[in-house]
């Protein structure tokens, strides 16, 4: 990569999310506390669908992989993050600024796939319950699994490859906190149509695909509903359903927001709490949204602190 004066990038400067020092402070506090709860909760889930019998179902076999790639996902962002607002310099290598882009985009695309997937389980136990188990078996679940982390690090393959290779012009100063996709074709002197092009592309697959899937099978879970005669099998099957939506909603949302928008309409601030959206909170709240008003969670949970309590 080069700029203008065709000298070599071996690093970037982040100009993160302010300059001002207690500014900065504040975020520090606010985003280590979100990070803290971000591990506590996912590792919690994770933790209680490996120990409880009762929760060793596809469901929460999905569920504990969707909480370990949260745990990844914020992990390849918020760490450094920190150390930037701690840091007078905010100067990222080249080659740690690859390795981040790669990262965050194999980590994120896995994420689609992966609530695709969820919402196809949901759909398989509530409008086909008696051929559930034979149809989400257990190899089944880990074959589905290994495909999703296989597809997510083989997709940023396609286009990434081509954003690095990208001449530079003007300064290396990227107007973030980490290296993301919209930011590096801003900095590009030269056409970046083609890339754009496979950008969304890729996008398509990752992004419109899993949600047409989410999409026709919400369609055909609400039908599915409307048949159950129990109003409280209704509202438990409602209330889990539920909480699988509002994520999708939320990660969806941000993520398209973000990345399907030609580079002419980059508004860097705006841009900048999108990011945080969906690389912190969704990864912050899907815990709470998933466990708060489950009751297998809240059983399994109390068996284990009874347990310790107990010892």
């Amino acid at each position: 990569m080069a700029l203008g004066n065709d000298s070599v990038i071996v690093e970037f400067i982040l100009l993160g999310l302010s300059k001002n020092p207690k500014t900065q402070v504040i975020l520090f506090i606010i985003f280590m506390f979100g990070y803290l709860i971000i591990l506590t909760g996912n590792i919690l889930i994770i933790s209680l669908t490996l120990s409880d019998t009762n929760l060793h179902t596809p469901m929460y076999f999905f569920l504990s992989n969707l909480s370990f790639l949260d745990i990844c996902f914020s992990t390849s962002t918020i760490p450094r993050m920190l150390r930037d607002f701690a840091s007078k310099t905010k100067i990222i290598s080249y080659a740690e600024c690859a390795t981040q882009l790669y990262i965050t985009l194999s980590f994120g695309e896995t994420e689609c796939i992966l609530l695709a997937i969820m919402a196809y389980d949901r759909y398989v136990a509530i409008c086909h319950p008696l051929h559930y188990t034979t149809i989400m078996s257990k190899v089944v679940c880990i074959k589905i699994a290994a495909s999703t982390w296989i597809c997510g690090a083989l997709l940023p393959v396609l286009h990434v490859p081509f954003i690095l290779n990208l001449d530079l012009c003007g300064n290396n100063e990227i107007n973030d906190f980490l290296c993301e996709v919209p930011e590096m074709l801003s900095m590009s002197c030269e056409n970046t149509f083609f890339i754009e092009c496979i950008s969304y592309v890729v996008g398509a697959i990752v992004l419109m695909v899993p949600v047409t899937l989410i999409v026709v099978s919400y369609i055909k879970i609400i039908l599915g509903i409307c048949k159950i005669t129990s109003l409280a099998a209704r509202g438990k099957t409602f209330s889990t359903c539920g909480s699988h939506l509002i994520v999708v909603i939320m990660y969806y949302g941000s993520v398209m927001a973000a990345y399907m928008k030609p580079k002419s309409s980059l508004a860097p601030e705006r841009d900048k709490v999108i990011t945080i959206f969906y690389c912190i909170v969704t990864p912050m709240f899907n815990p709470i949204i998933y466990t708060l008003r489950n009751k297998d969670f809240k059983s399994a949970f109390l068996k284990t602190r009874n347990r310790s309590s107990f010892l």
